[in-house]
């Protein structure tokens, strides 16, 4: 189920889950440190199978939610390993006051994983934000929603007449990918995003792993202009 996709990098591919009657595909990753602890970036459904290739891997020691719509399985993977530090940005963190999150993440990287991962907070939307994080063993972006890129064939497996039609509409396409438009129309303030978006872009990015669609195994920077290009100078 884990996919070597870099240097220490892994990536396991998830259940399909429902959102607002869309399905959803879901994906995580997972990066290991020389020590052998183990970031594990927005899990997905636990099973004995999965635990196991986990396990084998190293220690889990990062249990972390990108934004507050990437949390389905995070209690669950708490309950697994109570020992690992739960992390995600204030967002996230309200939505569950029962668990033991450390403090909230935003544009610094906690010392744990500093050496190896860095990160961009995408900030000025009322609805949303995400912290989008750079893997530097391996030069890969990993992101959620920021940016979607549904290929045709899932679409046509998964989503139905009337709602494919909308995945065009909404820019998250492979052939158009980019961050729905409603969360594009809802940064009102876009000056925060634009310099995340700076600091994403300086970073030397060759893979771009999303959560969601078809993610990038090479030619990272150029994608990742082109599907950022929507935020503007």
């Amino acid at each position: 189920m884990l996919d070597p996709v870099g240097d220490n990098l892994w990536l396991a591919e998830g259940p399909i889950v429902d959102f607002y009657s869309f399905p959803y595909p879901t994906r995580m990753v997972i990066a290991r440190f020389d020590n052998g602890d183990l970031w594990v970036w927005s899990p997905v459904k636990l099973d004995e199978d999965l635990r196991a290739e986990v396990d084998a891997l190293g220690r889990v020691a990062h249990l972390v939610s990108p934004n507050k719509i990437h949390h389905l399985y995070l209690p669950q993977w708490h309950a697994a390993y109570p020992d690992a530090a739960l992390w995600g940005p204030a967002s996230t963190i309200k939505r569950f006051p029962e668990l033991p999150f450390q403090a909230p993440l935003d544009d610094t990287p906690p010392d744990a994983w500093k050496p190896d991962i860095i990160q961009a907070w995408f900030r000025g939307s009322f609805a949303m934000d995400e912290v989008v994080f750079f893997h530097r063993p391996s030069q890969t972006v990993i992101l959620a929603d920021l940016i979607e890129a549904f290929s045709e064939d899932f679409l046509l497996e998964h989503w139905s007449w009337w709602q494919r039609p909308m995945a065009a509409l909404d820019g998250i396409t492979l052939k158009k990918p980019g961050a729905p438009r409603e969360w594009r129309l809802s940064f009102t303030d876009r000056k925060p995003a634009r310099a995340a978006r700076d600091k994403l872009l300086g970073w030397p990015a060759e893979r771009v792993i999303m959560a969601h669609g078809e993610w990038q195994r090479q030619n990272g920077h150029a994608f990742l202009k082109h599907a950022l290009a929507w935020l503007g100078n």
